[in-house]
């Protein structure tokens, strides 16, 4: 027994095959996201995908006793995927098997990228995003204390942001959102995003960005581009720049952002950078800003990592309160049930109270889970 358990912000759920059928009003049923066979296995056929997503990759991390990278596929049928990835009471049992106390639960990114892209039927787009919340309400319901819902929010502009950020905030078991997009509906910051950053830190919770903000479609494989696969970090920076070069910190100092499943053994590196060319700017070119680019790294930004030994060899840099563990369960990243033991090899000679914050400390205090001691 360990004498606390995990926080693991970033778990994630298999979309069961009827979830959007089972809920979209009756006009949207032929156009409801679906599953279908094929030859090589199952697949998801939505509007805003090119291709149909698979979800072998997604779910394999779930096998019992774990499976070798040369047995691993990404088709795979529905009936293989473990009870665990769409099922609460199971769900809990596994965290309890890896001594996780809580998680985060995010959607499979392909299937939410799709719904994101997909705007064209606005009414079509709102329809799928609140289904998948009620869903996602209904399952983290079961254990509100343990299992946290990271809502989804449309990318039709401020106001269906602010009102399906309203709506899901009233719902149980929801404990925060994630955004495919800034509340605008594009990749840019403007100033009437201010509107749902005010209502965001008035309400107290973080704002998530799963590895990065993203305007294309979903492709079948992923390509050399962006933040994908194992170059996952690449978008985090740049979105921290624009919130940072923006005054959004400035305007909403108590506003966190938490960056999913990007790593942290980067950070030292892009603070220092940003520090070095806004010292060098001139005056007039300088962002209009408070204190220094890396102060809000500091006061304002989180990082969640699945594995990263260099950053908690160079924890310190980063920021010891900035830094939060993750499973990735049940996607092929995670050790599951062995987290503890890669830990334990990652945290050899890190004193107690330091490996608390990092497990289980930071994420209890942004996300409001008790803290697992």
């Amino acid at each position: 027994m360990k004498e606390f358990k995990l926080i693991d912000v970033d778990s994630h759920i298999i979309e069961p095959p009827t979830l959007w059928q089972d809920r979209l009003p009756a006009k949207f049923k032929e156009r409801a996201p679906r599953q279908v066979r094929l030859e090589k296995g199952d697949a998801w056929v939505m509007e805003g995908a090119a291709d149909p997503l698979s979800f072998g990759h997604n779910a394999i991390g779930a096998t019992p006793g774990g499976m070798k990278p040369e047995q691993r596929t990404e088709w795979i049928h529905w009936e293989d995927v473990q009870k665990s990835c769409y099922d609460p009471t199971e769900r809990l049992r596994v965290m309890d098997e890896d001594g996780v106390g809580s998680a985060m639960m995010f959607p499979t990114p392909r299937i939410s990228g799709a719904l994101a892209w997909n705007k064209k039927d606005e009414e079509f787009h709102l329809a799928c995003i609140r289904a998948y919340n009620d869903w996602l309400s209904g399952f983290c319901g079961v254990a509100t204390d343990r299992l946290g819902g990271v809502a989804s929010l449309p990318t039709l502009g401020l106001q269906s942001t602010l009102g399906e950020f309203r709506r899901v905030m009233k719902l149980p078991g929801i404990r925060t959102i994630g955004l495919s997009q800034w509340p605008n509906g594009s990749l840019e910051i403007t100033p009437e995003d201010d509107a749902f950053f005010a209502e965001v830190q008035e309400a107290g919770i973080p704002l998530n960005i799963h590895v990065g903000l993203s305007a294309s479609p979903p492709a079948a494989k992923a390509q050399v581009r962006g933040a994908v696969g194992d170059m996952r970090h690449l978008d985090a920076p740049l979105r921290a720049k624009q919130l940072i070069n923006t005054g959004v910190f400035d305007r909403f100092p108590s506003l966190n952002v938490a960056f999913i499943e990007v790593d942290c053994g980067w950070v030292p590196y892009v603070k220092e950078q940003f520090n070095d060319r806004f010292k060098r700017l001139e005056p007039a070119s300088r962002p209009d800003i408070k204190m220094r680019p890396s102060d809000y790294y500091e006061r304002n930004l989180y990082f969640g990592y699945i594995t990263d030994s260099f950053g908690v060899s160079n924890r310190h840099a980063i920021g010891l309160g900035q830094m939060m563990w993750s499973s990735d369960f049940p996607h092929s990243g995670t050790d599951w049930p062995h987290s503890w033991e890669t830990i334990e090899s990652n945290f050899q000679g890190v004193p107690e109270d330091e490996k608390f914050k990092i497990l289980a400390g930071n994420a209890a205090r942004i996300y409001k889970f008790p803290n697992g001691a």
